[in-house]
């Protein structure tokens, strides 16, 4: 054999082939999502000179309740972050989960403070 081929999980083919699409520009930043478990990330990123516009997330900001509803006030709160820094438009990368659920959940809220994407 020539080498040993790794396999990737779904959710890494899935990261890998949404980041070949969206790029993140200071015009148009990119808001990027992680889910863990128990807790929610966002971030606005501007790639183009690799630094963190906005962050917010559920374990820093101590929201309750069910895992979705915080989902969103974690949107809104991301959304109300980056209008602040005077960023209105953002690119979602969803970072290879399916859009459904809390992934959902947090770009309504986001939508819902005033970003579009």
């Amino acid at each position: 054999m020539a080498g040993i081929i790794k396999k990737l999980s779904g959710l890494e083919r899935r990261k890998i082939r949404v980041r070949k699409k969206v790029r993140g520009t200071t015009e148009r930043p990119r808001l990027n999502v992680f889910r863990s478990n128990k807790h929610i990330y966002a971030q606005v990123i501007d790639d183009t000179a690799g630094k963190t516009i906005a962050a917010a997330s559920t374990m820093i900001d101590d929201l309750e309740g069910k895992k979705s509803e915080a989902a969103k006030k974690v949107g809104s709160l991301i959304g109300k972050l980056a209008i602040e820094k005077g960023v209105e438009k953002v690119v979602f990368d969803r970072n290879g989960y399916i859009y459904h659920g809390r992934i959902k959940a947090l770009a309504e809220g986001a939508r819902e403070a005033g970003l579009k994407f």
